[in-house]
């Protein structure tokens, strides 16, 4: 039996590659880190596959990414020599869609750009959780407000299972630097005001001063700027316990 009191406990003063370690060997062969290639990502990949602990590393594959992210998928995949595992949107779900509204109809309103993002990343992520205990994320506290209030271990109702986010309390500069020392593969839109990047036509550069996801559906109303994929559960759910 484990809860997320736990799995705070077990990786309590380690630090991200300790936790990564510990974390494998509670749940060997049920762990699971999502990559989407930014710079948080890339981080946590090459903790993962420069001390080689079995944890498996996806990505979503959505086919409407930038060029720049495919070029830093490969570029990963050539230097560290470990597999990164695609999931990509189920095509009759997708074919009715663009079939129906045509390919940009999630610019016409909220409705249409979750489902879209239901067709390409939610349902692809559900698939590639499925029968884990564990999943790894890139997640930082001051990436957005409403991350804020999240913990480093949570537990995700909607997916069954544990997340946690080994580099949650570090800082933007914390990120950079440790890319630079590893001299980690990057995503080069970063260097061109894109601090999250996401699908290309759903994705901007920011402004000095704008917020850390204004760049993210853009033209919608910044309360909305989730696609899903990262729910918070409430506070009070998070220590029931799980098998």
């Amino acid at each position: 039996m484990a809860d997320t009191t736990y799995i705070s406990q077990l990786t309590s003063g380690k630090d991200p590659v300790e936790a990564l370690q510990a974390l494998a060997a509670e749940f060997p062969g049920e762990i699971v880190f999502s990559s989407s290639f930014g710079w948080e990502d890339q981080v946590i990949t090459h903790m993962i596959f420069a001390h080689n602990i079995p944890i498996k590393v996806f990505t979503l594959e959505t086919g409407r990414l930038f060029p720049e992210t495919y070029y830093v998928w490969n570029r990963t995949m050539e230097i560290y020599g470990k597999p990164i595992h695609a999931y990509y949107p189920e095509h009759t779900a997708l074919e009715a869609m663009v079939n129906a509204k045509g390919p940009n109809s999630f610019y016409e309103s909220v409705e249409n750009r979750k489902q879209c993002c239901g067709i390409r990343k939610i349902e692809p992520l559900h698939r590639a959780v499925a029968g884990n205990k564990m999943w790894i994320t890139g997640i930082r506290a001051d990436q957005s407000a409403n991350r804020e209030d999240m913990r480093d271990v949570e537990w995700d109702g909607g997916n069954n299972l544990f997340k946690f986010h080994p580099i949650f309390s570090w800082t933007l500069d914390d990120v950079k630097a440790y890319i630079k020392q590893y001299n980690i593969p990057y995503n080069t839109l970063h260097d061109r005001g894109f601090p999250s990047i996401g699908c290309a036509p759903c994705t901007r550069a920011v402004q000095p001063g704008e917020d850390f996801r204004a760049g993210r559906w853009w033209w919608e109303d910044q309360s909305k700027k989730e696609c899903g994929l990262h729910v918070h559960e409430p506070a009070a759910e998070l220590n029931d316990l799980k098998e």
